[in-house]
């Protein structure tokens, strides 16, 4: 028995478009590579997360009648293809299975998750039965993505005579995810002794990024290699029902499953497809000569090709040559354009305008970030005239304790770093540059210590603790939700303690307005991670 699983990236709301893709994957895996059995991704048709697109009646019309269509071009093989069902007045999250021009049976997933990035009981109506289908004279049993994670699902659909299970998934990436996968589906087959097929969306949508990296395993246990990840594939294997094992026939492999190396393909696959998607094809960004914005570039140079990028530097007073020159230097060495924009003229103008009303006040941060601010202003300026989506440079642990500024560097349509701590950049700045290709990243950026040059001989140092302590305890407190206490208990100073958990605290308000990023870590700010602004709680 030959299977088809198409590892592709099925955008939200696209439903004409989705619908054309997989009919031309399903006329490909029947055509070209003689498969038995076609998978697609759970909501392949309507993209996940639809969110509140399915509350709307006629999106859901949409999503049928492009199923409809689908079915009726189906011939020769079987296709199972993810999408909305509305049935009466609930909808399911469901996977129909296409056979000879007719939707032969609709499977619906049973276990909806309503944690982290998902809110799947707002929108769906969970499954109540196990789904068994029969493919080549194999018995098929099908199981929704989160319906993997209990036992239940998989055990009734074992009950009900199933000699395969199909998994088709859109569960996004996140640190460790290959691992903890690997691990439940030897789980799940050590307790059924069912080979599972699973197969996984890929792509970026909004702050999520899929990575795919879809995998098999056979019914003695073994768990074979995944796919390359964040790549679209349509991926072939030959199922031996007499053995339970598979067999890859075209199945390209990962090859590097690396914390840096995922993080840093994740970001660059959630930057490709979020500029496409919303309709740019072009980026700008300032460039500082500071490590982040070293990074940005290099990310964009990576997602979008360096005649696509423009890099802009906005020297202040303060910035110094080291830092022009730095900027200079990434811009040759990956063929970018860059040009020159000096904020003074600005800045001396809000000064003069602000005069009267500064009068008798000693310049504070106030001044410094209406430095920031005239960047931003002109930044969004370029962007706008030259129809390009501006990337900011911003990571998470300035997010976290508002080492930003609202409307000055936050200023910006997607943020690809948002997600790492600063010592998160630093490594991935040292893996993309023992990537090959040489040295991407100047040393120097690397090497100096981080200022936003916002005054004289400044350093990030002399408002946070070191990034190596300030990230600790970030990680502790955000990921690990650890208390004050138990962050104390582990050796850290309770005054540093206490001021970046007031810093974390008070710059909520930021977060809020910050452009979208992709996720990488297990708890990322914004849809992950919601607290309120207005809040007692310490």
């Amino acid at each position: 028995m030959r299977i088809a699983l198409a590892q592709f990236d099925f955008p939200v709301g696209a439903v004409d478009a989705n619908a054309r893709h997989i009919a031309e994957l399903i006329a490909q895996a029947r055509d070209v590579h003689h498969a038995d059995l076609i998978l697609f991704p759970e909501l392949a048709l309507s993209g996940y997360p639809p969110e509140d697109l399915v509350l709307r009646p006629d999106f859901l019309a949409e999503c049928e009648a492009a199923l409809g269509r689908i079915a009726t071009a189906t011939h020769g093989i079987v296709a199972v293809v993810g999408h909305p069902e509305a049935a009466g007045a609930v909808v399911f999250n469901a996977a129909s299975v296409l056979r000879e021009g007719r939707i032969e049976t609709t499977c619906r997933k049973r276990e909806l998750p309503n944690y982290a990035v998902f809110d799947e009981r707002r929108y769906f109506a969970p499954g109540d039965a196990a789904c068994v289908f029969e493919v080549a004279g194999v018995q098929v049993g099908m199981v929704i993505c989160e319906d993997l994670w209990f036992a239940e699902p998989l055990a009734t659909t074992a009950r009900a005579g199933a000699q395969l299970v199909l998994v088709p998934n859109a569960s996004p990436f996140e640190h460790g995810k290959a691992a903890q996968r690997d691990a439940l589906l030897a789980q799940r087959v050590a307790e059924t002794g069912l080979p599972i097929a699973y197969l996984n969306l890929v792509g970026g949508q909004d702050s999520l990024v899929f990575d795919g990296g879809s995998c098999l395993a056979d019914g003695d246990g073994r768990i074979h290699p995944a796919t390359a990840a964040f790549d679209d594939h349509l991926l072939i294997a030959d199922h031996d029902p007499s053995t339970r094992c598979f067999e890859r026939v075209h199945w390209p492999v990962e090859t590097d499953e690396g914390r840096h190396s995922q993080a840093y393909r994740a970001i660059v696959r959630g930057t490709r497809d979020y500029v496409r998607k919303n309709g740019f094809s072009q980026v700008v960004l300032g460039l500082s000569g500071g490590v982040d914005s070293a990074l940005v570039l290099a990310l964009a140079v990576d997602a979008l090709g360096a005649d696509n990028v423009l890099a802009v530097r906005l020297p202040s007073r303060y910035t110094s040559d080291l830092s022009n020159d730095l900027a200079a230097q990434q811009c040759v060495t990956l063929g970018v354009r860059i040009e020159t924009v000096a904020i003074e003229s600005p800045f001396e103008g809000f000064l003069r305008t602000l005069a009267p009303l500064f009068a008798g006040r000693p310049a504070d941060v106030t001044e410094e970030n209406l430095q920031s601010r005239c960047r931003g202003a002109l930044l969004m300026a370029i962007a706008n005239k030259t129809g390009r989506l501006l990337l900011t440079t911003g990571n998470k642990s300035e997010y976290a304790v508002g080492y930003a500024t609202i409307y000055g560097d936050m200023c910006g349509g997607y943020a690809p770093i948002k997600d790492l701590y600063k010592t998160d950049v630093y490594a991935l700045c040292e893996w993309r540059n023992g990537k090959g290709g040489g040295e991407v990243i100047p040393r120097a950026v690397i090497a100096r210590a981080p200022s936003a040059e916002l005054r004289e001989n400044q350093t990030d140092q002399d408002s946070l603790p070191p990034y190596d302590v300030l990230d600790a305890i970030l990680q502790r407190e955000i990921e690990l939700q650890q208390s004050r206490a138990e962050i104390i208990a582990a050796g850290f100073d309770p005054a540093v303690v206490d001021n970046v958990l007031r810093l974390l605290r008070i710059s909520e308000w930021k977060r809020q307005q910050a452009a979208p990023g992709p996720k990488v870590s297990r708890l990322a700010f914004g849809r992950e991670r919601r607290y309120p602004i207005t809040c007692g709680a310490r």
